[in-house]
């Protein structure tokens, strides 16, 4: 493959093959390799040199060619480079347009004022005069340049005092200091020269050179059918070839702004795809040595000469190849696992009709948009700044057009993730370089500021910490909650598709909760990265689907870049405090954790001052006695920092106590302290556990103990690290804390509820669970719009056949489901595999679903690396049957269930228990008993539904009984289910046995019945007769004994069925399975006023029980109490007349209360 205009083919195995490379993700291993296959995929792609230069020559001889409009089009971006090779054309009307459309195109953020193209003894030449556009013209400078093609680089030392004396004969003079003109020299011969000879001729010339004014010396050298190459000389490094803007276009410098890099890193080159883009690796400069290297940043810069980049699809194509560039610098080996990126995008196209406020706003608009859009790579890429440079047509204060430069700034540099802010620029008239940035918008006042690329901040420095061990900076998180929030507003209403639903406005807002002089936690706020404690907490408020007007939640999270996250005395408190603060208001509180567990430290005052009495000096290894002070070390320690007792060298010690408080066992208690408070917040609360980067010790107990787990991929949980485990074991036997408690490990065993691969998408599912959960303790479901209509039918019908139980809730792509489409999301999917559970919404009420798997599941219970004898083992369980670990699953999601306030569908479909003897050593019998103790104490209604084809019987029907909690139990069936102690197949062989079926055939067939009535005729009187009718009965009875085993399989089914289920009172109804949607949607909306109707009155009157509530509520309702859409229409009609009963209850109970006092009183 010839040269990078695409000479040449590659064959189609060669081509897989380089695809096949460019796929390769270790960066470490293959990145060089990645990178290189991708740039000659590239490169293939790009049409022939010859075509492309052709189409350019027609377009530049084009009658109707307008050289300012071509200059400026986003499709030249290649070609300005081809200009270059069309500057020795052969016809001379070809090399003059193309001088001019290249100066017109190097020069498009400028503004050209005059311009002229001249060929002088057969060499071209262009002398042109232009203005920074961007400076208003009473303090713009008039600068000037000259293009001169000569013959060689190598002839530059001959020819440049001709040109220089072209270009200082028509120069003005100037009333301003400072070189400001631009020189630019172009080769014709095509052949790259020695740059210290170009450099030599340059400072032979540098006297002429300076009075000229000349600002930068460019040097083009065109190379045939390839890229050009590009030296700039500039004059502030005495004419000498500036190495970082080799091969850049010579404005490029200048429109990347690159001079703003130079202060605070050491700038290296890396490849860049896009023509109009540069990337940088940035190392901060530091006179000190630094742990692990300096800090280092990716920089892309760019430029845009495309239009409409402040539309939402303009700005997302651009920000997409901000990002792919980046992602391919990540494959670059010399880019570590913690760099930072920056992106830079200069748009040149003016914008019209609209003022810098405007285009401040719609970028904030946008970027919160693109925020939630690209979360994932933008946290993959680490993208800790976006900055927009764009050009708005506006005019001076005499009425002269001009353009403001403004920036646009999305930041996470002060703490808060990309944040957005806006400032207009003030460059200097002499360079152009800007010299304040002031802030635009609606509470700005007018503050300036001179702004360099920063180098690594506090923020920055701790963001790094976070990277380094997987995870996000805790404050960061912040962010990602807005930008999940904004995401799940987008869904919602997409999904809604009603254009008279918006998103509200300020959709998020957090509190940091503070501890004040007397350690009471307050609301209030401080720098971002000045916390000195370990913990941190916020009241966040968010408007989501379902609460527009806001709904308050507590999160707590380790600060990981405290002490590694660890726990000691005071992080244990605020922890404590923070969910104290939840449990008293009944808020969810959400804790994200990534820590190390309990805080380990010792008194490091006394490690130079203690002494060894050694029981031989001269002979150490004999032992040694005890460890003392000096009497003199002894007196110096404060007061209590060692107990010791008086020897002869001094002070025996006895204890070390140490003055600092959290290094020992005073953790321990901490954590036995917060360890309690989590088990009280999920029992009052409701609770949820992130974990990011790793969980340590305590941090693995308090998630545990919080139940509800999201787990990160990169977010082990473990009590021990494996190299104390493996120094434990004599060898190495782990080498990943991934082996102990991974997601490999706690997926499977029921204590991680969710796999996240990101923090983005941890963010995601921790608000998606909260919307399934009520605002407060108390408070009614959290339900929302839905645009799936409740009265459609459920399209997928389950099977006689085993079928995925998924299907039944949520439904295919094109048979719906139970639940509202796209609203169902499972949980504890690798546990228990045998019983399905997640949570959905129906109609938009949120509910607890548990379903039951029909088909073969595998438990696999690994292989302990510690043990050479372990195997792994893949024990099958059969479908609709509970088992040890589906038992314990299936109690355990009740329970949660409860503390999240949602009613519970139970999808019943079980034909037992797994009675077994390695189930019964499991301890199937006490996790089936939880279930019946689960929903003893469930406190919010609980439908148990029979599905089509589905089967409840024997000790299966004994722990969902609605018997065991009738207040909130109730339970109904499709027609096609059955219900009872044994399987048809089974009760036969007990309760209609062989004999029955027999008598059966004799009482019923006819030919039976002749046979048995000749029999009796020739009983006794003919023997032989006898046999031969006995044989013939036999057979008949043989030929029989099929279909009347089914027949008694009938008779037996027909008890099962839901006729007699309902006649016996133990199912409310039958319902069908294609209108069960409707039904159970009004069903629950009815128990969700009635309950809350109910609980309203026992409180106002503590003497009533539920049975009295819902009498008087029966004695108040006027429509047909046994119709749940009837009843609901009256609670919405008469929503005062049942609050004023409710008062007038408790006026009746307070003076009951007051009456009994009184004859108390009166009898004492």
């Amino acid at each position: 493959f010839n040269d990078c205009f695409g000479q040449g083919s590659i064959p189609a195995s060669v081509y897989d093959s380089l695809e096949t490379l460019t796929k390769f993700q270790d960066k470490k291993v293959y990145g060089e390799v990645s990178l290189a296959a991708e740039k000659i995929l590239r490169d293939s792609k790009v049409p022939a040199f010859d075509i492309r230069i052709e189409e350019l020559r027609r377009e530049l001889l084009d009658d109707d060619v307008d050289l300012d409009k071509l200059a400026k089009s986003a499709t030249l971006s290649a070609g300005v480079d081809l200009l270059t090779s069309l500057f020795q054309d052969e016809d001379v009307n070809v090399r003059t347009l193309a001088l001019e459309v290249y100066i017109r195109r190097v020069y498009r953020a400028h503004r050209i004022l005059d311009i002229a193209v001249s060929e002088n003894d057969g060499q071209m030449q262009c002398k042109f005069s232009f203005r920074f556009a961007d400076i208003p013209e009473n303090k713009s400078i008039v600068r000037h340049g000259l293009l001169s093609v000569v013959s060689s680089s190598g002839d530059i030392q001959t020819a440049l005092p001709s040109v220089l004396s072209t270009f200082g004969s028509e120069l003005p003079k100037v009333d301003y200091d400072g070189p400001a003109n631009v020189l630019h020299l172009v080769t014709s011969d095509g052949e790259a020269h020695s740059v210290e000879k170009v450099e030599a001729a340059l400072a032979a010339q540098s006297k002429e050179l300076n009075m000229l004014g000349i600002r930068t010396v460019n040097l083009c050298v065109p190379i045939e059918k390839k890229d050009p190459l590009y030296y700039s000389f500039p004059q502030c490094e005495g004419y000498k070839e500036n190495a970082l803007r080799r091969n850049m276009r010579p404005t490029f410098h200048h429109l990347l702004e690159l001079s703003r890099l130079d202060a605070n890193f050491n700038l290296e080159r890396l490849p860049a795809v896009q023509r109009n883009a540069q990337v940088y690796l940035g190392t901060e400069k530091s006179n000190k040595p630094v742990r692990g290297g300096a800090p280092q940043v990716v920089l892309v810069r760019g430029i845009s000469h495309a239009p409409g980049l402040i539309s939402l699809s303009g700005s997302r194509r651009a920000l997409i190849q901000g990002l792919d560039e980046l992602e391919r610098s990540q494959a670059n080996p010399k880019v570590n696992a913690q760099a930072s990126s920056r992106i830079f995008l200069h748009s040149l196209p003016e914008i019209e009709d609209a003022t810098a406020e405007e285009v401040a706003a719609k970028f904030s608009d946008i970027m919160g948009q693109l925020k939630s859009k690209l979360a994932n790579r933008l946290l993959k890429l680490r993208v800790d700044e976006i900055e927009v440079k764009v050009r708005i047509q506006t005019t001076d204060e005499d009425g002269n057009s001009v353009i403001e430069p403004v920036r646009l700034v999305a930041s996470s540099m002060e703490g808060e993730w990309l944040k957005t802010s806006a400032f207009s620029e003030r460059p200097d008239p002499i360079t152009g370089v800007t010299q304040e940035f002031c802030v635009l918008g609606e509470h700005a006042e007018e503050i300036c500021m001179l702004d360099p690329y920063t180098g690594s901040n506090v923020i920055q420095t701790k963001r790094a910490i976070a990277r380094r061990v997987g995870s996000t900076y805790a404050y960061d998180f912040l962010g990602l909650l807005e930008v999940g929030l904004i995401g799940q507003w987008n869904e919602h209403l997409a999904a809604m598709d009603d254009s008279s639903l918006s998103m509200p406005t300020n959709l998020f807002s957090a509190q940091e909760l503070i501890e004040d002089e007397d350690g009471n936690l307050e609301l209030a706020s401080r720098p971002i990265g000045t916390n000195k404690n370990g913990m941190v907490s916020w009241l966040v408020n968010m408007k989501t689907p379902e609460y527009r007007d806001g709904r308050d939640v507590i999160f707590v999270a380790n600060d990981v870049t405290v002490q590694s996250g660890s726990f000691g005395v005071e992080e244990d408190d605020h922890y404590f405090k923070a969910s104290e603060f939840a449990r008293q208001r009944g808020l969810p509180r959400v804790y994200i954790a990534c820590n190390a567990g309990a805080r380990i430290g010792l008194v490091d005052e006394l490690k130079p001052k203690f002494q060894i009495k050694f029981v031989d000096v001269g002979s150490p290894n004999k032992g040694f006695e005890y460890l003392y002070l000096s009497d003199a070390d002894y007196k110096a320690l404060p007061e209590g920092t060692v107990n010791a007792h008086e020897v002869p060298e001094g002070w025996a010690i006895d204890d070390i106590i140490g003055t600092n408080h959290g290094i020992g066992v005073e953790n321990l208690r901490g954590s036995g302290m917060i360890a309690g408070e989590t088990s009280r917040a999920y029992d009052e609360i409701f609770t949820l556990s992130y974990v990011t980067g790793r969980s340590v010790g305590i941090g693995a107990y308090l998630v545990r103990l919080g139940q509800r787990i999201i787990q990160m991929k990169q977010g082990p949980m473990i009590l021990t690290g494996f190299g104390a485990l493996n120094k434990l074991l004599g060898r190495d036997v782990y080498n990943s804390q991934d082996q102990l408690g991974g997601p490999q490990i706690m997926f499977p065993n029921g204590v991680s509820h969710e796999i996240v691969d990101d923090d983005q998408e941890g963010v995601a599912s921790i608000l998606q669970w909260l919307s399934f959960v009520p605002k407060a303790i108390g408070a009614l479901p959290a339900s929302r719009d839905s645009s799936d209509p409740v009265d459609r039918d459920i399209e997928f019908r389950p099977t006689p056949t085993p079928y995925d139980p998924r299907l039944m809730l949520a439904g295919t792509a094109d048979q719906k489901g139970f639940f509202d489409v796209g609203s169902y999301k499972e949980y504890l999917a690798g546990w228990g595999k045998s019983v399905v559970i997640g949570r959905g919404r129906l109609g938009g009420i949120p509910m607890g679903a548990i379903a039951v798997e029909t088909r073969l599941v595998e438990q696999v219970i690994p292989a302990d690396p510690a043990d050479a004898n372990s195997r792994e083992a893949i024990l099958p369980q059969a479908g609709q049957v509970l088992f040890p670990d589906s038992s314990y699953k299936t109690a355990q999601a009740i329970r949660d269930f409860d503390n999240e306030g949602l009613p519970v569908m139970i999808f019943a479909n079980w034909r037992g228990f797994s009675g077994g003897s390695r189930d019964m050593a499991g301890e199937i019998l006490k996790f089936g008993a939880m279930i019946v103790d689960a929903l003893r104490e469930y406190k919010h209604p609980v439908y148990i539904y029979l599905p089509p084809h589905g089967e409840l019987r024997g000790g299966s029907w004994v722990v969902v009984d609605p018997t065991i909690n009738e207040e909130k139990m109730s339970m109904y069936a499709d027609p096609d289910s059955r219900g009872g102690i044994l399987e048809p197949a089974g009760i036969i062989e007990v309760k209609f046995r062989a004999k029955d079926q027999v008598a059966a055939m004799h009482r019923l067939d006819p030919q039976l019945q002749m046979l048995d009535s000749e029999l009796d005729g020739c009983s006794g009187i003919d023997a032989d007769a006898s046999v031969s009718i006995k044989e013939q009965i036999a057979a008949r009875e043989v030929e029989l004994k099929g279909v009347y085993t089914q027949v008694a399989t009938e008779f037996a089914d027909l008890h099962d069925k839901t006729g007699r289920m309902k006649a016996k009172g133990v199912i409310k109804q039958a319902v069908p399975w294609n209108r069960a949607r409707e039904f159970f949607f009004f069903l629950a909306q009815r128990r969700i006023l009635e309950d809350d109707f109910t609980a309203k009155i026992k409180k106002a009157d503590p003497t009533m029980d539920t049975m009295a509530a819902i009498t008087l509520l029966k004695s108040m309702c006027s429509a047909d109490f046994e119709d749940n859409k009837a009843v609901i229409e009256f609670f919405g009609a008469n929503a005062e007349v049942v609050s004023d009963k409710v008062v007038e209850v408790k006026k009746a109970a307070v003076a009951a209360q007051i009456e009994a006092l009184q004859k108390e009183l009166g009898g004492l």
